[in-house]
């Protein structure tokens, strides 16, 4: 199965703790990066949650946020009064500084580390709600980058589709376009010394055609297009090699246009170059 890399899931949960609100956003790069945003007293669960995001996704820039609202009731809290009371006096010395009309708003004092204690401190319990919690928010997430990689896959094997068709079309068309090349510049040749030796114009003719066939590129083309229908078949991760194959793609996309002597090749060149460009685009966001 093909993954895409661009997704956010979100999920709200109640618990020990309160209410905790994970929100997990990823989007495309080059490798797979995690960015833990959480309240500083369930940091220590930061290593164990990265550990199991990195095995589960491969590729792509991954922002993960936990929010948790303390329950409305005071029950099972205590404030801490020192450190309340140090907290407060630096507010109110900055509220000085800053002018009578600076208000301090006593939820965020709340809030602060260490300003609120739990009687019923039950860390385990705690740590493994937010764990499930964001288990859960993962799989969320992974569902969203299936479903949106399943779309990427089958945009990318309809532009295969489509390269498939000019394929197949340069290929009828080589030898008819060998023979109008052969003889326009046999043509040409004449025409411009008419005493040249018939044998040295089929001689002159032949070599230039043979610079100017696209037949190992033609194969070549067709090897490539295999290879992308097999790695996507394959499923993630694929986007890298998928990206590799793309400029193979258009590598010889472009030999083909640089070797174009009838205009059939030229315009097969410039339609191949086209679906390449727009699958590339489509895989800078496949994981």
């Amino acid at each position: 199965m093909i993954f895409s890399m661009t997704a956010f899931a979100r999920s709200v949960h109640d618990g020990t703790a309160g209410r905790y609100t994970w929100e997990i956003r990823s989007v495309n790069h080059r490798y797979a990066e995690a960015f833990m945003r959480m309240p500083e007293e369930f940091r220590a669960l930061e290593s164990e949650l990265r550990s199991i995001l990195t095995n589960r996704l491969k590729r792509g820039k991954v922002d993960c946020n936990l929010r948790v609202e303390p329950h409305a009731a005071n029950d099972g809290f205590v404030v801490n009064e020192s450190t309340a009371r140090a907290l407060l006096g630096a507010a109110e010395q900055v509220r000085k500084i800053a002018g009578d009309g600076a208000e301090i708003d006593l939820l965020d004092v709340l809030r602060w580390p260490g300003v609120i204690d739990r009687e019923d401190n039950n860390d385990s319990a705690m740590s493994e709600e937010i764990r499930n919690a964001f288990e859960e928010t993962l799989e969320q997430l992974i569902s969203t980058r299936a479903r949106e990689g399943e779309k990427l896959g089958m945009h990318v094997l309809d532009r295969c589709d489509s390269v498939a068709a000019q394929i197949s079309l340069l290929r009828e068309r080589i030898p008819e376009i060998i023979v109008s090349t052969n003889d326009r510049h046999a043509q040409r040749i004449a025409d411009f010394s008419p005493d040249t030796d018939k044998a040295r114009i089929e001689q002159e003719c032949a070599f230039l055609v043979q610079k100017l066939d696209i037949s190992e590129e033609v194969d070549r083309l067709e090897a490539h297009l295999e290879e992308v229908r097999r790695v996507i078949g394959h499923g993630s991760p694929a986007g890298r090699r998928l990206d590799f194959l793309m400029q193979e793609l258009n590598r010889e996309a472009n030999t083909v246009g640089s070797k174009s002597a009838h205009i059939d090749s030229s315009a097969a060149s410039v339609e191949l170059k086209v679906l390449i460009e727009q699958m590339r685009e489509q895989i800078q966001n496949i994981e």
